[in-house]
């Protein structure tokens, strides 16, 4: 799948199925230069529910779905079209993929081939806290992480060319850093 895009010149953000702070991230991706969206299958299930359709995303973003049993889309690394991938929000399934090695659905195949490329990861986890306060699709819940998922995500932070950030200003601050190291400035347009 080739790109006439110049190389390493989009970033790449991947949607798994969470809701946690996916409105703030989604406006995050909108504020980016040359974004292309990755939405896993149960990713696009989620921006139905929290009414980004589709259609909408597609007026701002490339959009590419998990459609192919072989992550098709993942070829856009290898023609060197991506600079930096990111993973917002991501599931604690998707960061326990991510930390054990696991590439099953588009997000976790993008992250998986972009470290072995040496081509940055960012991956924004929700489950980081003892209690995790998150909006649902109708209303505030907070959950407790168990171990289990608290220990993914220090294992995630271990792996090779990638970065765990655990809040929507984290995230911002992570990318207005890489922004700077690419010689990037943030979309100043409203659309």
């Amino acid at each position: 799948m080739a790109d006439d895009s110049p190389p390493r010149s989009r970033f790449a953000w991947c949607v798994t199925g969470s809701g946690h702070f996916l409105d703030e991230s989604m406006a995050l991706a909108a504020r980016l230069p040359d974004v292309d969206l990755f939405l896993s299958s149960a990713g696009e299930e989620v921006l139905e529910i929290y009414q980004q359709t589709l259609d909408d995303l597609r007026s701002r973003f490339r959009v590419f779905r998990d459609k192919t049993a072989s992550g098709v889309p993942v070829g856009m690394l290898y023609d060197d079209v991506y600079h930096t991938v990111i993973v917002a929000p991501a599931t604690s399934n998707t960061v326990a993929k991510c930390a054990f090695g696991i590439s099953d659905t588009l997000p976790t195949n993008m992250f998986a081939q972009a470290g072995k490329l040496g081509i940055p990861g960012i991956v924004f986890a929700c489950d980081t806290e003892p209690v995790v306060v998150t909006k649902s699709p109708h209303d505030w819940v907070t959950l407790r992480p168990r171990r289990i998922e608290l220990d993914n995500v220090e294992r995630l932070r271990s792996i090779d060319h990638c970065h765990v950030v655990a809040s929507p200003a984290e995230l911002e601050a992570v990318l207005e850093a890489r922004l700077k190291e690419l010689s990037l400035a943030w979309n100043t347009s409203s659309s």
